[in-house]
């Protein structure tokens, strides 16, 4: 799991790179919650995944968007990209520093990711009177 976000932290190419931004945003995670930087961010990772999304269908000329279960792995993947998303979009001097604040967010149900994940469930509930046209 790790493997996976770091890699999704990487740009061009520079693993070691990630891997020394994602250890350094562990330490401080460590510094400022005086809990364990790997447990906190699994929790963050956990609270960021959907279980539901909406995907749109064409039927009879109008576009409707029909909520769907979320496969385990796609819900994985959609929680780490939108944590980086947002860690990448906040403010801060370094991306250690970024990836911390936002992961110690998510972790207390806060922050943008988090924010994003209630959204994507809060559409899939107003459009739940579609559901019957799943595919």
């Amino acid at each position: 799991m790790v493997t996976k976000f770091v890699n999704s932290i990487m740009w061009d190419g520079k693993k070691s790179t990630a891997y020394r931004v994602f250890y350094e945003a562990m330490d401080v995670i460590e510094e400022r919650t005086s809990e364990n930087g790997l447990e906190t961010w699994k929790k963050a990772i956990q609270n960021v995944c959907p279980s539901v999304e909406v995907k749109s269908r064409r039927i009879g000329g109008s576009n409707f968007q029909i909520p769907t279960e979320v496969r385990p792995e796609r819900k994985l993947a959609l929680g780490m990209k939108w944590l980086l998303q947002f860690s990448r979009s906040r403010n801060g001097k370094s991306m250690s520093d970024k990836l911390a604040n936002e992961v110690i967010a998510a972790s207390k149900g806060e922050g943008g990711a988090f924010k994003k994940k209630e959204d994507t469930h809060r559409m899939a509930e107003a459009n739940k009177a579609f559901s019957h046209f799943k595919f």
